[in-house]
């Protein structure tokens, strides 16, 4: 069973469970793959596709929260924050930030980098290999950290 398929059959049953939050968390992420279908005028997306239009829906979730903490809205927070739990229950499994380091770690050995100058090879070789599993900043972040200190 395709992702979009488990999609459809969890908004199934959150309408039997009248669950409301989830209903409205998993129509969103469908009407989001069907905007992208219309984007890339093909239709059904790849699996991969879909993961990329769920990591887009919880990386907007995480600015939101942000945006909430800063203005002091506690009660929004909690809304998005339960928003993205229903969101990452479909996304692979996120890695860890040492899994993060030892795979950027090979990367910049395989490319040969030397310093900060080879950050787009470095990030180019292990942007595939993460996709889904670990947000683009922080990879970013590790990669930066093990460049400088060359």
């Amino acid at each position: 069973m395709g992702l979009q398929d488990k999609l459809r059959e969890d908004l199934k049953l959150a309408l039997r469970q009248q669950d409301a939050c989830r209903l409205s968390i998993i129509r969103v992420m469908l009407a989001e793959c069907r905007n992208e279908e219309k984007a890339r005028m093909h239709d059904p997306l790849s699996e991969g596709e879909v993961i990329d239009v769920l990591s887009r829906e919880a990386r907007r979730r995480n600015e939101s929260i942000d945006a909430f903490r800063a203005g002091n809205r506690p009660d929004l927070v909690q809304e998005q924050e339960a928003a993205l739990a229903v969101v990452r229950e479909y996304l692979p499994a996120q890695m860890s930030r040492d899994e993060l380091v030892k795979l950027a770690r090979e990367a910049v050995v395989a490319v040969g980098a030397s310093g900060l100058k080879d950050k787009g090879k470095v990030m180019s070789h292990l942007m595939p290999m993460v996709k889904g599993k670990a947000e683009g900043k922080d990879v970013n972040e590790v990669v930066m950290g093990l460049l400088s200190e060359m």
